[in-house]
């Protein structure tokens, strides 16, 4: 019986090493796996967040200005064709 004992006992033994062995191999393979995507999203051409503001604002700018110079032209548009065309003398 006693054997037995024993027997079971190295058995557990040799069980719980090995779930520890694996334990750690999961843990090293995640943090590789993490390791190599942080190496392979920092080689690609991203921008900031500040970048992508700084960016759309100037991109809102830029907007406002287009609209005010579209609405001068209209004014301008509408003004010229209001005033009777000159008629070129010696015609």
């Amino acid at each position: 019986m006693q054997a037995d004992n024993k027997m079971f006992d190295d058995f557990v033994k040799l069980v719980n090493g090995a779930a520890g062995t694996l334990a750690g191999v999961g843990r090293e393979a995640e943090a590789g796996a993490r390791s190599k995507a942080k190496e392979w999203i920092g080689g690609l051409d991203f921008v900031s967040r500040d970048e992508f503001d700084a960016v759309k604002a100037m991109a809102a700018a830029a907007r406002d200005e287009a609209d005010s110079l579209r609405a001068r032209l209209d004014a301008l548009e509408a003004k010229a064709a209001a005033t009777p065309a000159a008629t070129p003398s010696g015609a």
